[in-house]
């Protein structure tokens, strides 16, 4: 078991000289061997199948008996302790840590065995932690039979168990919290069909230590908040609401023949000029020079051009923003498709080309935008893609350019039969738009010219896909349902409706219902409509004023703040109503609200059921909703934070670029959700014989014979240095400096993060390495931790840290194998704790399937069901996560079976607090 808890204030630094000596004691053999509670027997010769086979049967959570969900009046196991526990800790561990030699001012037999009662528990735990994972005691110290092992851990096991439902009993934990920004984002969403993202101003949400976002120790609001989710309101429901009166739509309609007739008409011009002129042109030495530098021999994309198929003419496809002269005029009407002609634009491989549009696209409605296209080759080879990308320029200085296409189109038209491309992008998505493009004429002399366009962009990766097209049309604002469908949810049809009062009353009490995702009072009910009654003189229709209800609606801490039903009674521990069940299933599966089926099924008192339970579940996994919990949990799970701000060097990995982190940051993300779906043991999580990956990716991996940007499950050979979360790119690239490995970051994170097993905060005053030193610098990374461990202050900490590190050094800052790193040959092996080498990340991946799988379950578990409550796990939810971890182990380890688990958990299933 190794679920973090707060220490009793005894002083960390105690407990640093703990670990300092003992495990200072377990190092410095040069004889490498494991434990006995972690088996003699060598895996390194296996194949990691069954490694994790061997690991399976050795797991104690596999082989138990999983503890009762109640019990009527717990008792401290004492007896068994005098008669069993006690002389078998004397033997082991009394020598340094009792009355004669208190190592580290710690004493073993002076801790009380009442675990339920008593004021250790803390100390038990690292007891019982320290001995299951082999770590006590040492070698040097009085043997401890593994059927001794088996009786302490199992009758810890079993006292801490009992404590922790005691404690959870008397104690609890609030889960009471507003809504993260993310979540608050995906409500509005779900809620009023809003396509865009309107939180972007509002402040970030803070970190728990346990790296996650939707903690309810951290999510509070000050009322200089209130008042931004107010006008964040408000603005949602304008966007999804209209007016009476459709909007007229705008057409430009662009021919390839049009936009190149006067380049065309200039390159005769300076053609005839040329010409005219009797003089040779003269080469350019210089050019000539820098070229022979080997500057850059590699072929080129020639640049987006316009072509005469007749005469094979061609003209390069310059844009350069000149006051917005070169915008199109859009009309009112939609233009004919003229027939495919001789005049076509050709876009080579990540090359871009311009349509402007002027300063006349709405801001509400759709944007359509066809383009006639095909393959500009018949030679055979993946189809070239075409991505839509959105830029605008105020004046020479203010600009943006970004892509809108979420997908893209995939040019398999021949030439011969072009065929048309469309996108239909949500004009309220795009977003920046040109801050003065309403405020200022196009054209308007003495100003900026506020023009926005579409660009075109070749996003294949073959050098030789060129795609050509002869027609661009962009229409907007297109809707193909008047009013639209945003607008109808909120505006219901009724027959009353010329009744302003009754039609306001109807359409507040429903929205109430569902933004305040449970049953409301007429009470309630009547408040609201008083407001109303009170801007309705003031407003300009009853649209204008039952709009400004609902933001008031949408502002109340009942919609912002997850809180109990107020019909739930307020001991500390009692299962949630329904409604709250539904609140809370929503949040962890969509990170979002309720929908209609299961605020239903609450109002029937049918989803606490267990067959319904299970149902819901699974229906909500199979929702396209669910990818967002997969997002956030890993994201949050493996602190993929620093991904984003990690700066690799470009000057010494040129081959890193916007679409390899992209592909880097996606990684774990469809690996979860790849494994969510075939219900994969989480063990896979440690190691795979398959990666999920896309073209760029298994590019970077040197995998052959994916394309396309779309990540598929791709098995991988036995010699394979990849599979699982801890040879991913992405990972390794963020636990980094940018431009060298990082053992010690590498090693935090694996404890952290994927064992929960954090190691000993630092004592004040660590020496950092001195980079400077000529010597240092000239020391390999693991070399130089092992001169930074020589420091005493530093030996607790790093003894834990650094093996684990280090076993990645065959991993760059980019993630790529190599086997030398500064002229020098890669020493990536290392020893634990417990005097085990490890052999490189195959050792790590070796030693965690055989000796720690236990843990690992543990973790995951713990991390999950922090995730699920939104608040952090106490000593009192010690049994539940056990309990659960147990039920995972004899399930098959599935992963979506831990989800289904969760859910079930009388830990999921009661709020356990004083709310």
């Amino acid at each position: 078991m190794n679920i973090r808890l707060e220490k009793p204030k005894k002083t960390v630094l105690n407990m640093v000289l703990v670990v300092t000596l003992l495990l200072s004691a377990m190092v410095g053999s040069s004889t490498s061997s494991l434990v006995k509670a972690e088996g003699a027997a060598s895996t390194d010769k296996l194949p990691l199948e069954q490694v994790k086979a061997e690991g399976m049967r050795a797991s104690r959570l596999r082989n138990a008996e999983p503890a009762g969900n109640g019990f009527d009046t717990p008792r401290p196991g004492l007896a068994v302790f005098r008669t069993d526990i006690e002389p078998v800790l004397r033997r082991a561990c009394y020598e340094c840590h009792g009355p004669e030699n208190a190592e580290a001012d710690i004493r073993v037999d002076t801790l009380n065995p009442n675990l339920l009662h008593g004021n250790d528990v803390s100390w038990w735990l690292e007891v019982s932690s320290a001995i299951s994972n082999g770590e006590m005691p040492p070698e040097d110290a009085p043997d401890l039979a593994d059927e001794d092992r088996k009786m302490i851990i199992e009758w810890l096991s079993s006292e801490v168990q009992k404590a922790s439902q005691v404690r959870r009993l008397e104690q609890g934990r609030s889960s009471f919290r507003r809504m993260t920004r993310y979540e608050y984002r995906y409500v509005l969403q779900d809620l009023l069909g809003l396509k865009l993202d309107l939180t972007g101003n509002l402040p970030p949400d803070p970190i728990s230590v346990d790296g996650f976002m939707n903690s309810s120790d951290m999510l509070q609001m000050t009322g200089k908040q209130y008042a931004e989710y107010l006008e964040v309101n408000r603005r949602a429901l304008n966007h999804v609401t209209v007016g009476s009166k459709r909007p007229e739509v705008l057409y430009w309609g662009v021919s390839a023949e049009r936009a190149s007739a006067s380049l065309f008409a200039e390159l005769e011009r300076s053609k005839d000029a040329a010409e005219s002129d009797k003089q040779p042109a003269r080469a350019n030495p210089k050019a000539k020079q820098r070229r022979g530098r080997g500057a850059s021999d590699a072929p080129r994309s020639e640049p987006a051009h316009y072509k005469d198929t007749e005469t094979g003419k061609t003209v390069p496809a310059k844009w350069s923003y000149a006051g917005a002269v070169h915008a199109w005029t859009p009309t009112t009407s939609r233009p004919e498709v003229p027939e495919p002609g001789n005049f076509i634009a050709v876009l080579p491989t990540k090359q871009r080309l311009v349509v402007e549009l002027g300063n006349r696209l709405p801001d509400k409605g759709t944007m359509r935008v066809r383009v006639r296209a095909s393959q500009a080759s018949a030679v055979q080879g993946p189809a070239p893609k075409l991505a839509l990308e959105f830029g605008w320029q105020g004046d020479q200085d203010q600009r943006a350019a970004f892509r809108v296409s979420k997908q893209v189109m995939v040019v398999d038209a021949s030439a011969e039969e072009p065929m048309f491309y469309q996108w239909d992008i949500p004009l309220s998505k795009i977003s920046p738009r040109n801050p003065v493009r309403e405020s200022v004429a196009l054209g308007t002399i003495g100003e900026t010219s506020p023009s926005e366009y579409i660009r075109l962009f070749n996003a294949s990766a073959d050098q030789s896909a060129d795609i050509q097209f002869d027609y661009v049309e962009v229409s907007a604002p297109v809707y193909d349902l008047w009013p639209p469908q945003t607008h109808s949810a909120i505006f219901i049809d009724n027959e009353d409706c010329v009744n302003e009062e009754s039609y306001a009353k109807e359409i507040v009490s429903r929205f109430m219902r569902r933004a305040w995702r449970g049953e409301v009072t007429e009470s309630e009910i009547e408040r609201q409509l008083e407001l109303f009654a009170r801007v309705r003189p003031i407003c300009d229709d009853l649209e204008q004023a039952i709009v400004e209800t609902l933001a008031a609606v949408l502002s109340s801490p009942r919609f912002l703040y997850l809180v109990p039903s107020k019909h739930s009674p307020t001991q500390t521990s009692r299962t949630l109503d329904d409604y709250e069940l539904a609140t809370r299933l929503s949040i962890f599966l969509w990170c979002s609200t309720p929908d209609d089926e299961l605020l239903d099924l609450a109002a029937e008192g049918k989803l606490s059921r267990p067959d319904t339970l299970v149902r819901q579940t699974q229906r909500m996994l199979a929702d396209p909703r669910h990818e967002r919990f997969t997002k956030h949990f890993v994201q949050q799970w493996l602190n993929m934070a620093p991904l984003e701000f990690v700066r690799i060097s470009r000057r010494d990995y040129p081959q890193y670029d916007d679409a390899l982190k992209q592909a880097m940051q996606r990684e774990p993300i469809e690996l979860f959700e790849q494994m969510l779906q075939d219900d994969s043991s989480v063990l896979e999580f440690v190691h795979s014989d398959y990666a999920v990956v896309n073209e760029r990716l298994a590019e970077h991996y040197g995998i052959e014979g994916v394309h396309g940007d779309e990540f598929r499950k791709v098995s991988l050979n036995p010699e394979s240095t990849r599979g699982g979360l801890l040879t991913q790119a992405g990972l390794l690239a963020m636990n980094s400096d940018g431009k060298n490995s990082h053992p010690l970051k590498r090693g935090m994170w694996l404890l952290e993060s994927i064992l929960n097993d954090p190691p000993p905060p630092p004592p004040p005053a660590v020496p950092e390495i001195d980079l400077a030193d000529p010597a240092i610098m000239k020391m390999t990374p693991k070399q130089q931790m092992e001169d930074h461990r020589n420091h005493a202050a530093c030996m607790s900490c790093h003894v834990k840290i650094d093996p684990w590190g280090i076993a990645f050094e065959n991993f760059d800052a980019l993630g790529m194998w190599r086997t030398e790193s500064f002229g020098k040959t890669i020493d990536a092996s290392s020893l634990l704790y417990n005097e085990h080498e490890l052999e490189g990340v195959d050792g790590v991946k070796r030693f965690l399937l055989a000796n720690r799988q236990d843990q690992f379950a543990l973790a995951i578990v713990h991390k999950m069901a922090t995730f699920a409550l939104g608040r952090p796990l106490t000593f009192g939810d010690r049994a539940d996560v056990e309990r659960i971890a147990s039920q995972l182990r004899q399930s098959g380890d599935g992963l979506q079976t831990l989800v289904r688990l969760i859910v079930q958990s009388d830990l999921f299933r009661e709020s356990g607090v004083h709310e």
